[in-house]
């Protein structure tokens, strides 16, 4: 497989954008490939059956672009999907889970709150990164009801965006949380918010660095690096709204985005 390659990353919005950001910053030679399968989301209201048919056909689409690796940078999409996925496709495909390890080895009072999306907190995939890593912490978890959705609107700046923000962190607060995990790549988008909410001494772990680092050794064990010393670009598609696709993409990534929709086979589930 040559290595000029450009590496896929999916999502079922733009909160993958999230760890793009961190893929672009670890390895700025790369050229990467970006699907926002928003005709569909959120993915965390859809039964696994849907995400994992939804993952496979994009999973398609990436590879006849083609790509040399594919980041699954969703929560939801990597519990459903990912491990299927590896069985069909015989590429690097890096998946997503919470950060509840590293949570836990730097926690202070072990008192640790995760925050995700019903589909993954419910999933077997999490429920066994609860039961390998959990020993003596106490975990909090709750699901994020609107978070998603106010991002994928543009309202993550809102006032209505900050008291959901505050309405779901107060119960884990009042818990005595010193650590809390982000377990969607969608709430760093709000992380300024988090933080104002939080306060100072409570650490958040975003796992999108992690993943990021974890995609670059996978590459150097195959020899897929990208050997340019040019600045690799981006390519974007998405399902539905153009527009609206559009206009996120210029307040999230940048003016120079190159959109295009996601062609028709790759729409059908």
């Amino acid at each position: 497989m040559p290595s000029n390659l450009p590496i896929g990353i999916f999502d079922s919005g733009v909160g993958g954008l999230t760890v793009l950001r961190h893929i672009r910053e670890q390895m700025p030679s790369e050229s990467l490939v970006y699907v926002a399968d928003r005709h569909h989301l959120p993915y965390g209201k859809k039964s696994d059956e849907f995400i994992l048919s939804r993952s496979v056909a994009i999973a398609e689409f990436l590879l006849s672009q083609p790509v040399k690796a594919i980041v699954v940078a969703c929560n939801t999409a990597t519990a459903a999907a990912v491990q299927t996925l590896r069985q069909r496709f015989e590429l690097p495909i890096i998946g997503m889970e919470p950060g509840v390890k590293p949570a836990i080895e730097h926690s202070r009072n072990h008192i640790i709150g995760i925050l995700a999306t019903e589909r993954t907190l419910g999933s077997g995939k999490f429920k066994m990164l609860l039961e390998r890593h959990a020993n003596d912490s106490e975990l909090f978890i709750k699901p994020c009801h609107g978070w998603i959705e106010h991002i994928e609107t543009g309202k993550q700046s809102a006032a209505t965006t900050r008291s959901i923000v505050e309405e779901t962190l107060s119960p884990l607060l009042t818990k005595g949380i010193d650590t809390l995990v982000l377990g969607c790549t969608h709430y760093p988008f709000l992380i300024e918010q988090i933080r104002e909410v939080a306060g100072d001494s409570v650490l958040i772990i975003d796992t999108g660095l992690a993943v990021a680092s974890h995609l670059q050794r996978r590459l150097e064990e195959h020899d897929l690096l990208c050997r340019s010393t040019s600045r690799g670009g981006e390519r974007f598609w998405c399902s539905g709204s153009m527009d609206e696709m559009r206009q996120l993409l210029t307040r999230l990534w940048g003016n120079q985005a190159e959109l295009s929709p996601l062609p028709d086979q790759a729409n059908r589930s």
